[in-house]
């Protein structure tokens, strides 16, 4: 067995060498560790609370009838970043002696799960924490859930009268619902549809700001944006709602640049310019209290603390201080009264609580473990030819020994093609092709990192990678990465006291060829493969982070795999494993994800009934033969859509 990924890992190898080969203590915010078992471990309530191995939770939900793909929810991390972000707003607004408020609101779009949300609000009852949302759908859910009337709905997205109607009736209700204009219509609108319910509104208007978002949701901002007024909108809105007498129901300005923004200055930039707006429309009367600075707050998921799109140069606390700060500068510059200060930040909050553990149950290799000792057709010239290229490899001469390989796969391609190259001498040209790279590969040793390598020398780790197949679907579980290359930490959730041997990308089992993870994170960059490990006796499991934000939502049920099982865990320092699993939801079977498509499983099995009394009739089959293809597809379709391994 050859070692592809010697030049990285040493022969002593430590937990150290792990997390910082992973970057697990980079990307993990100090929520995640490993401990002496060479378990990856979750700290819920951070680096000076207690410790959960993952490795152990899969263990236990496999014992209460779970398999992988499983997704682990930490309830007790997702409290914890509710406290964080608003204590570092309370922290941020005593230190600048701020004279107003923080009042969060959490983007219901980010993940809409209804025991995540009730988990957060709970959690946010201290800090008054409210909800952010953006259609029809999501505003009934929130008046049902937001029990409470001290906390803010805030109503964004295009607005229809149903959607309106929706939002006064919780103002009828007794609740702070601000219904934020997208459009001058809406505004028309609320005005006319108020009216009628004889309710007074609570409007905001959303700013069209010249600022430029960053990343990869940069459109969400600047003047090309999807929503907001401009400047002469915003004006013509408030001479709508005073005609209409309303003029003291605009209580919010809005703006929003983007979600995962890296980089503080561009965060600093849009609150500055929102900042002037509210303080422009103060001067000239209009009594308005908060001021909505949007989503934005990034999740460093490369651990680079860059201004890479899966990264942030800033912190939580710098955030906070960023926002306070400059809006109470403009304010003191302009002379006007502060205003309460709303977020709406999400992905902060929900990114990093769950854990997708999937299962690499098969590997595709550029070579095999074991060549045989004889190489078949190894009297053919392009065979010896090889052959001599593998007994002269010098660290002088790996460039010439590559394009040496190269022109001997050409041939021999070109041979095939024609019908003049037998397969005997194929497999071993393919074989001896992969066994020489590895150990050009390897005698790049300490070299690697030369910048006067040639291109086509550091091309060999990602021409060398092998696959891992793991029994998921990018297409449910990790949409934002197939979509728009959002990058999610993948870590093994054990044998980390063990060297990762083998360098390797991912697959799923879709047969689709998007269905695979070739980008992983690092410093800055991305790197094309992942060192992992080679199989050994038992299973091997692989963790894939921060997927709390967007993923669970967004799922795109390709190739008919549905939503993936699933265990809620909480901290409890009377169990003996620290902790226990509250809640156990099943992934869903082939017959569920079946009749989201519109086939009904009764009507299925009908007609396969038909097939199978037609095979009877005609002798194809035997009635009991018949009778039990019959039940083995009626159990079949209550199974569950991911393999079975």
């Amino acid at each position: 067995m050859t070692d592809q990924f010697e030049a990285i890992v040493s022969s002593d190898w430590s937990i150290e060498d792990s997390l910082h080969l992973y970057m697990i203590d980079r990307w993990g915010a100090g929520y995640f560790d490993v401990n002496l078992d060479g378990h990856l471990t979750v700290l819920p309530t951070g680096e000076e609370g207690p410790s959960i191995s993952i490795f152990n939770v899969m263990q236990d939900a496999v014992g209460q009838g779970l398999k992988t793909p499983l997704l682990i929810r930490f309830q007790d991390l997702v409290r914890h970043r509710v406290r964080e972000l608003n204590e570092a707003f309370r922290d941020a607004i005593q230190e600048f002696e701020y004279g107003k408020q923080y009042r969060g609101v959490y983007p219901i779009k980010v993940n809409q799960l209804r025991e995540v949300v009730e988990e957060i609000l709970d959690a946010g009852q201290p800090y008054r924490l409210g909800i952010e949302v953006g259609s029809k759908s999501e505003i009934f859910a929130a008046l049902a859930v937001h029990e409470t009337d001290d906390g803010l709905i805030v109503c964004n997205g295009y607005k229809d009268t149903n959607y309106i109607r929706t939002a006064l009736l919780g103002r009828k209700m007794g609740k702070e619902v601000i219904l934020v204009a997208e459009k001058l219509s809406e505004v028309e609108q609320v005005i006319q549809i108020s009216k009628e319910m004889m309710v007074e509104p609570f409007l905001g208007l959303r700013m069209r700001l010249w600022t430029e978002g960053k990343g990869n949701w940069a459109t969400s901002g600047g003047e090309q944006a999807k929503f907001g007024l401009s400047t002469s909108e915003i004006l013509r809105a408030i001479e709508l709602l005073r005609e209409a007498g309303l003029e003291s129901t605009l209580k919010l300005l809005h703006f929003h640049i983007g979600s995962q923004i890296p980089d503080i200055q561009t965060i600093v930039a849009a609150v500055r310019e929102a900042s002037r707006y509210y303080a422009k429309l103060r001067k000239m009367g209009h009594q308005i209290e908060y001021l909505d600075v949007g989503g934005g707050l990034a999740v460093d998921y490369d651990g680079s603390r860059s201004v890479f799109p899966s990264s942030m140069n800033y912190s939580l606390d710098e955030y906070a201080r960023d926002v306070v700060y400059n809006i109470q500068d403009v304010c003191h510059q302009e002379q006007v009264p502060e205003p309460h200060i709303i977020s709406e930040s999400g992905r902060a909050i929900v990114a990093h609580h769950s854990v997708l553990v999937v299962n690499a149950f098969g590997s595709i290799r550029k070579t095999p473990e074991r060549l045989q000792a004889s190489l078949p057709g190894a009297d053919h010239k392009l065979v010896q030819e090889l052959l001599h290229t593998e007994e002269h490899l010098a660290s002088e001469n790996l460039l010439e020994s590559w394009h040496d390989l190269i022109h001997v796969k050409k041939e021999a391609q070109k041979l095939f093609e024609v019908g003049l190259l037998d397969l005997e001498p194929k497999a071993s040209i393919e074989m001896l092709f992969w066994r020489i790279a590895e150990k050009i590969r390897g005698e790049l040793g300490a070299e690697e990192d030369d910048l006067n390598l040639p291109d086509e020398l550091l091309e060999l780790e990602r021409q060398l990678a092998d696959q891992h197949i793991c029994n998921f679907s990018v297409f449910q579980s990790l949409l934002d990465h197939w979509a728009l290359g959002q990058m999610f930490p993948i870590v093994p959730i054990h044998r980390l006291d063990e060297q990762p041997r083998n360098n390797s990308t991912l697959v799923d089992i879709t047969c689709d060829s998007d269905g695979k993870v070739s980008r992983f994170v690092d410093l800055g960059s991305t790197r094309e493969a992942l060192p992992l490990h080679f199989f050994g006796q038992g299973p091997y499991f692989l963790g894939i982070f921060l997927t709390g934000a967007y993923q669970d939502i967004m799922g795109d049920i390709h190739n008919l795999f549905g939503r993936v099982n699933e265990v809620h865990v909480f901290l409890d320092e009377e169990e003996d494993s620290g902790y226990y699993i509250e809640e156990r939801i099943e992934g869903n079977t082939i017959s569920e994800v079946l009749a989201m498509t519109q086939y009904d499983s009764k009507d299925l099995l009908k007609r396969v009934k038909v097939q199978v009394d037609r095979a009877i009739k005609s002798g194809q089959i035997r009635p009991t033969e018949g009778m039990r293809l019959l039940d083995s597809y009626r159990e079949g379709i209550l199974d569950k859509t991911y393999l079975d391994v």
